[in-house]
């Protein structure tokens, strides 16, 4: 549908649109569906590793002992262990503001099932389920891999956003991040890429340029 000499282009518009602002804007790519039938459920919730480092994601890990200290060694944005975890399930607001904080959750298997107990009905329905890490697995490369990832969540709606980097890239680094998130979405399209009604980039204080290059 849009290779990535169009997608550069499309990041280009959006970059000139947004201007020049007292922060670093986020550059976002949203992906607009059709022919899915959202009463029946339709949901999607993918973690997309994207190929060019830019702004990290918050990665927060659930783990004591070792694996808790080789996460603070290796400068994880949070390490939590067993007993931290007990206050948050007795206080919900505060878990709430503690989840949202974070993009990803990593959690030693020894705690997954106290994970799920303490925070289970306020991580799940977020679609943020801690990804599991074994015993004595290299913490260090689970945190690079999912720093440098983003989540693709819907949950029966026809569009989709997601963070692809920020204005300080090159748009050759940031087409790259757009084009392998929308190919890991037209995989779980039921129909592919025939589902995508159109793709749009934008910064955050920009507006919206499209791929059938009409700009809104």
């Amino acid at each position: 549908m849009i290779d990535e000499s169009r997608m550069r282009e499309m990041i280009g518009d959006a970059k000139a649109a947004a201007g020049k602002r007292g922060f670093t804007q986020t550059m976002e790519l949203i992906t607009v569906f059709k022919d899915i039938d959202v009463k029946k459920g339709f949901q999607l919730n993918e973690v997309v590793q994207l190929p060019q480092a830019g702004s990290e994601a918050a990665v927060c890990v659930l783990a004591g002992g070792d694996m808790g200290a080789k996460a603070k060694a290796a400068n994880a944005s949070a390490v939590v262990d067993a007993d931290e975890l007990g206050r948050l399930a007795s206080d919900k607001r505060a878990a709430r503001k503690f989840i949202n904080k974070y993009d990803f959750f990593l959690a030693d298997t020894k705690i997954m099932p106290m994970v799920g107990k303490s925070l289970g009905q306020l991580l799940g329905p977020r679609g943020k389920m801690p990804a599991p890490v074994p015993f004595n697995a290299p913490i260090e490369a689970f945190l690079q891999r999912f720093r440098r990832s983003v989540r693709v969540r819907v949950r029966g709606s026809l569009s989709v956003s997601c963070r692809i980097g920020d204005q300080a890239m090159d748009d050759a680094g940031l087409a790259a991040n757009a084009m392998a998130v929308l190919g890991a979405i037209e995989k779980k399209l039921p129909n592919g890429e025939k589902n995508v009604r159109d793709v749009l980039v934008k910064a955050t204080m920009g507006g919206v340029v499209r791929s059938s290059k009409r700009d809104a």
